[in-house]
C-alpha cells in the first residue's frame, strides 16, 4: 500500500470496488437520468435514477423477481431473456412516469457484447425510452427470445440424465425448455398489456 505525506486514501466504495467515481462524475455531468443495470447470478435489477444533492433518487425500479410474482415467469431469472423482460418492465414504468431518455450506467461491469446488462438495455429501448448505445453490444433477437436455450436442450435429448440435471429448474415448473420461446412471448405480451403500453404503472 502506498504511503507518504501526499498519499490520499481512496473513497471507501472505490477501495471496495463498488464505484468508479471518475465514470460516475461523467454520467452526472450529462444532466440526464441514469439507467442503472445490475446483475447477479440469479437476478437482474434495472432502475432509473436521478442524482440529487442529498443523494441518488430512484424514480422507477424493476426487479426480475417481479416476472415470477406478477407475470407467471417459470424459467430461472438469471438468463438473458429474463434480463430483457426486466428492462422492458422498467422501461414501461419509466414511460408512465414521463421519462423519455436516460444514459446507461453499468457500474463496474465489463461492456461485453451479449451481456445481460445489454439485454436489459434492449428491453428499455423496446419500451420506447431513448438511451445512447452501440448496436454491436446488444444481444440478437434469437438470444433474447431464448432460441439458444432450445438449441442446447436439443443437444442433450439423447442424454436423459444430463438433460434433467441441466434443466431441473425448468422441469420443476413444468416448463419444457424446447417451449421456452413461446413462454417468453407470452410473458412479454402480459407485461406490455399489464402496463397498457406504458400509460399506467
Amino acid at each position: 500500500m502506498a504511503k507518504g505525506p501526499r498519499y490520499c486514501v481512496p473513497f471507501r466504495r472505490r477501495r471496495e470496488g463498488k464505484t468508479d467515481y471518475k465514470a460516475r462524475k461523467a454520467l452526472l455531468l450529462s444532466g440526464k437520468p441514469r439507467l442503472v443495470t445490475r446483475v447477479s447470478l440469479k437476478n437482474t435489477i434495472v432502475q432509473i435514477i436521478i442524482a440529487k444533492p442529498h443523494g441518488d433518487e430512484i424514480i422507477v425500479s424493476a426487479h426480475s423477481k417481479e416476472l415470477a410474482r406478477n407475470h407467471g415467469w417459470k424459467a430461472p431469472r438469471g438468463n438473458i431473456p429474463a434480463s430483457y423482460l426486466t428492462g422492458l418492465l422498467c422501461g414501461l414504468k419509466a414511460k408512465a412516469k414521463g421519462i423519455k431518455e436516460a444514459i446507461l450506467d453499468i457500474g463496474l461491469h465489463s461492456p461485453t457484447r451479449n451481456a445481460r446488462v445489454f439485454a436489459a438495455l434492449k428491453g428499455v429501448l423496446d419500451a420506447g425510452v431513448n438511451v445512447p448505445h452501440g448496436e454491436e453490444k446488444l444481444p440478437d433477437e434469437e438470444r433474447i427470445k431464448g432460441e439458444h436455450i432450445v438449441k442446447y436442450a436439443k443437444t442433450l435429448t439423447s442424454n436423459t440424465e444430463e438433460y434433467q440435471t441441466r434443466f431441473s429448474k425448468y422441469l420443476e415448473k413444468k416448463l419444457a425448455p424446447e417451449r421456452f420461446p413461446k413462454h417468453f412471448a407470452r410473458i412479454k405480451k402480459d407485461i406490455t398489456a399489464s402496463l397498457d403500453g406504458g400509460k399506467k404503472a
